[in-house]
């Protein structure tokens, strides 16, 4: 039987659910985590960006030879210059160096052309995200160029909904909380649609940085939790899509992404550290026999130069 798949595209989405073994106490409930760096680029951000495009090239906005404009924290970025590489697109990136630069090489490497925005001090703010934006939105004015604009994208989150169905399919229906951090708020609402569709009283809980808790009411900080938190109300946000915020610290967020590595062999970004130490709160208070599923996003392959895993 013929098992090859018609090329890096296909091999998007499907990703593993596994259980948390060692970093959950007896007395709570079961912690299980899908494994997004199983994607072709190592995140989950391939699914949105393989939705966008398609549903640019479907309507006509992205033309066959054609440009893609976005701005990014570089993962988002990543999975677009891999959908422009496999299917024939240039690629113009607006980043920062307040992002990894292991991000800045993959992109380049499948193609890309980088906008470098600069930071204060490499920290991630409101007014960062805010001048990249501005640059990305200028660049895409450019003849033949597609402004895939993520924030502001409606045809993402179609991305998310078949993660939420694996996620269904993969426990069997037994899920008791969902629990993900929030960039552009694209996947926790995919993922919530998808549940629910199946069980309305699974809970949905969103994660942000503690530093900039916008989401909560707070004022907005500068954080280094790379992927979430951009300092704002993200455009699309829908507040009745989720059940309850939580707020985790860079430093919480930077412990339990090591712990994941050391105690689970799962080697993951800041993110994903985030998502867990929500996930451990939400399975302490659900206690054994509930079921809590959350997201590994990325792998900390991409922070190798960051400090996240530095011991010296």
């Amino acid at each position: 039987m013929d098992t090859v798949s018609s090329g890096v595209i296909s091999a998007i989405g499907g990703t593993p659910l596994v259980e948390l073994k060692r970093l959950v106490p007896s007395d709570c409930a079961r912690v299980l985590a899908k494994l997004e760096f199983a994607n072709p680029t190592g995140s989950m951000k391939d699914r949105m960006a393989l939705a966008a495009i398609e549903a640019a090239e479907k309507d006509g906005r992205l033309r066959p030879s054609g440009t893609v404009v976005e701005y990014t924290a570089g993962t988002t970025g990543i999975s677009l210059a891999l959908l422009c590489a496999a299917k024939g697109y240039e690629l113009e990136i607006v980043f920062s160096d307040a992002f990894s630069e292991e991000k800045l090489i993959m992109m380049q490497a499948f193609g890309a052309r980088i906008t470098s925005i600069k930071s204060d001090a490499r920290q991630i703010t409101q007014s960062l995200f805010r001048e990249m934006i501005r640059t990305a939105a200028h660049i895409s004015q450019r003849p033949n160029h597609w402004y895939c604009d993520q924030l502001n994208n409606h045809d993402a989150i179609h991305g998310y909904l078949p993660m939420g169905e694996e996620i269904w399919l993969q426990t069997n229906g037994r899920i008791d909380a969902f629990v993900h951090a929030v960039g552009t708020a694209h996947s926790i609402h995919g993922v919530a649609q998808s549940l629910w569709s199946h069980e309305p009283a699974v809970r949905i809980i969103a994660v942000e940085p503690a530093e900039s808790a916008v989401l909560s009411g707070g004022p907005s900080g500068s954080h280094k939790i790379e992927g979430i938190g951009i300092g704002f109300v993200p455009p699309l946000w829908r507040h009745e899509l989720v059940s309850r915020i939580m707020c985790v610290t860079t430093a919480e967020a930077k412990a339990m992404a090591r712990r994941l590595a050391k105690e689970e062999g799962i080697f993951a970004g800041t993110s994903s550290g985030a998502n867990v130490v929500a996930a451990l709160q939400i399975a302490k208070e659900l206690g054994t026999g509930a079921t809590v599923v959350t997201i590994v996003c990325d792998s900390g392959l991409r922070y190798l130069s960051t400090d996240l895993y530095r011991t010296t």
